[in-house]
């Protein structure tokens, strides 16, 4: 599924989305008195998220409210509509995919930190190790496709079609050795497939959040250097002023939240400031 162009089809992305209806009115983020809510994906935005609203937001003089969503449309949609003030799950090729394609109107506020994506395999120790018609699942999402195609090229894997950018498909690819076969899965379901299939290229918080360890466990891993994939607070345009706004994106850059990135997750989410 493509989440940027088809429906939910996850029952955990609909609870997640009445959740967000329910918990979450207009007023609720229009109030500047009131609590910043902010929808974020579990893992790890959701817990570096409570870390700050735990350890950080009272002393700061911030009320924060964290709404967790499992899916990629919810949060941008919901930001969109007020029924939450800010978001916290993406990367700017994402957003600008999204913007382009939904009509909204999202921009983001602070970097805060990179997920490496990684290819991960129960069947191969070494992406060399594939075996000719092996069968690779990656994100079936524009960007994250085109992330996960890039990973295997720039690892030598496959060659992409010169100049691709970030909506490349497995029809972008100009040179496939050992003829691998591509299978389009929802991100949320990719670490499931991993017995099914004979590698995954997996999103950074679908991994942690199903016990993998990408610094330790991925076969391939993306490299932080110049990644453009890094994670931001967002907020629909005109609210990047908000205090309660500006208050939370200090807080996401801090040294407090920079050292829990670093010994809660061990390598497998980056520091992005």
């Amino acid at each position: 599924m493509r989440y940027t162009t088809k429906t939910l089809t996850t029952v955990l992305a609909a609870g997640a989305l009445a959740l967000g209806a329910a918990a979450c009115s207009p007023s609720s983020s229009n109030d500047k008195n009131g609590a910043l809510v902010v929808a974020a994906s579990p893992v790890p935005h959701a817990e570096i998220l409570n870390y700050v609203k735990d350890h950080l937001a009272d002393k700061a003089g911030l009320k924060l409210e964290v709404r967790e969503f499992t899916d990629y449309n919810t949060p941008n949609l919901s930001t969109q509509d007020g029924s939450v003030g800010a978001n916290y799950f993406q990367n700017q090729p994402f957003l600008d995919d999204f913007n382009k394609k939904k009509g909204t109107d999202i921009v983001p506020v602070v970097t805060v930190h990179l997920e490496p994506l990684g290819l991960y395999s129960h069947k191969v120790k070494k992406a060399g190790e594939l075996k000719k018609g092996a069968t690779v699942a990656v994100p079936s999402d524009t960007v994250n496709e085109a992330r996960a195609l890039k990973l295997l090229d720039a690892n030598g894997v496959i060659k992409l079609k010169s100049g691709v950018g970030n909506e490349a498909t497995p029809k972008d690819i100009v040179t496939n050795p050992k003829g691998l076969k591509f299978k389009e899965l929802e991100a949320a379901q990719l670490p499931r497939s991993l017995d099914d299939v004979d590698a995954a290229v997996v999103n950074g918080n679908y991994a942690i959040e199903a016990h993998l360890k990408p610094a330790k466990d991925a076969i391939l891993i993306e490299s932080p250097k110049n990644n453009p994939y890094a994670n931001f607070l967002a907020v629909k345009k005109g609210n990047e002023d908000d205090p309660r706004v500006k208050k939370l994106a200090k807080l996401l850059t801090s040294p407090e939240v920079k050292k829990y990135i670093k010994d809660q997750y061990q390598g497998s989410v980056l520091p992005s400031f």
